[in-house]
C-alpha cells in the first residue's frame, strides 16, 4: 500500500525588491568634525519621545536575509497532526488574531523533545488567556506525529496534546526558518515568538542536547505584550507584570532606577 506525504508549502509574500545602486563615493570631502556635532546636535535635541519610541521597532533587513526579529515570518502550509486527526495549517491564518509560539524540536521519539512538547501543552490554556496560539514542528511525517501522541507519556510518547504537531517532510519550514541542520536533515530548537501582525518579534535556538524553558517563553510573550500595548514604555531585564516598567529617555529612566 503506498503511502503519500502532503509537502509543506512556502509562501512567498511580496517579490524580492531590486538593490539599490550604490552611490559613488566623492573625491574628497573634508569638513571639520566640530561643524558635524554642531549641526548634528539641533537634530539630536528636537527629537520627541514618540519618535524616540519608534526608533525601537526593530525591522531587519531585506527578504532575502535569515527570519531575524522585527521581520515578517515566513508563511508556510502544512499538514499536522492535532487531536489525533489531520488537519492543514497556515500560519498566516493568525495575523489580526493571535500571537503564535512556533518552535522546532529534531525529530519524533527522541529523549529532549517529548520534555518540552508536553510541557508546552500542559501550560497551553495560560497562552490561550494571552490569545496566543502554539504550534509545534518537526521534520516527522503526520503519521510518526500520530503514532507518538498515541503512545502514553510514561512510555516515552506524548499523549493527547492541546497544540497542533505540523509535519516539514520537505525541510521547507526549517530552511525558512533559519533552523535546519544541513547534514543531517533535521532542526536545531528554534523558537519564534510571532506578533498579531505577523512579525517575529523574539527568536531563541538552542543545541539539539538543551531544552527550552516555557517560563521563559511565558515572561518574553508578556512583556512583548506590554510594550505593545505601552509603547512609551520598555521593560528591563527579567520583568514580570506588575513590575515596574522604565520610559526610554535620560529622566524617565532616572526615575525607574531610582525607584528599584
Amino acid at each position: 500500500m503506498a503511502c503519500s506525504f502532503a509537502a509543506a508549502t512556502i509562501v512567498s509574500s511580496a517579490p524580492t525588491p531590486a538593490a539599490r545602486p550604490l552611490a559613488a563615493a566623492p573625491q574628497s570631502v573634508s569638513v571639520a568634525r566640530s561643524a558635524v556635532a554642531t549641526a548634528a546636535r539641533p537634530l539630536r535635541l528636537a527629537a520627541s519621545r514618540s519618535a524616540r519610541a519608534t526608533r525601537l521597532v526593530a525591522r531587519a533587513g531585506g527578504v532575502d536575509d535569515l527570519p531575524l526579529v522585527g521581520n515578517k515570518a515566513p508563511d508556510f502550509e502544512a499538514e499536522a497532526v492535532f487531536d489525533q486527526e489531520f488537519i492543514n495549517v497556515k500560519l498566516s491564518d493568525y495575523i489580526g488574531k493571535k500571537y503564535v509560539i512556533l518552535f522546532f524540536y529534531p525529530l519524533d521519539f527522541t529523549f529532549v523533545c517529548p520534555t518540552e512538547i508536553t510541557a508546552f501543552s500542559d501550560r497551553y490554556e495560560e497562552f490561550e488567556k494571552l490569545n496566543t496560539e502554539v504550534l509545534g514542528v518537526s521534520i516527522d511525517s503526520v503519521f510518526s506525529h500520530l503514532a507518538w501522541v498515541q503512545t502514553d507519556r510514561k512510555s516515552g510518547g506524548l499523549g493527547d496534546l492541546k497544540y497542533p504537531l505540523i509535519s516539514d517532510v520537505t525541510k521547507s519550514i526549517s530552511k525558512a526558518f533559519g533552523v535546519l541542520i544541513p547534514s543531517q536533515g533535521i532542526a536545531l530548537r528554534g523558537l519564534f515568538i510571532i506578533d498579531k501582525e505577523g512579525v517575529i518579534q523574539h527568536s531563541t535556538i538552542n543545541n539539539l542536547a538543551i531544552g527550552r524553558s516555557v517560563d521563559e517563553t511565558m515572561r518574553t510573550l508578556q512583556a512583548l505584550q506590554y510594550v505593545q500595548e505601552n509603547p512609551d514604555e520598555v521593560c528591563p531585564a527579567g520583568w514580570k507584570p506588575g513590575e515596574k516598567s522604565m520610559k526610554p529617555d535620560p529622566k524617565g529612566s532616572k526615575e525607574y532606577f531610582a525607584a528599584i
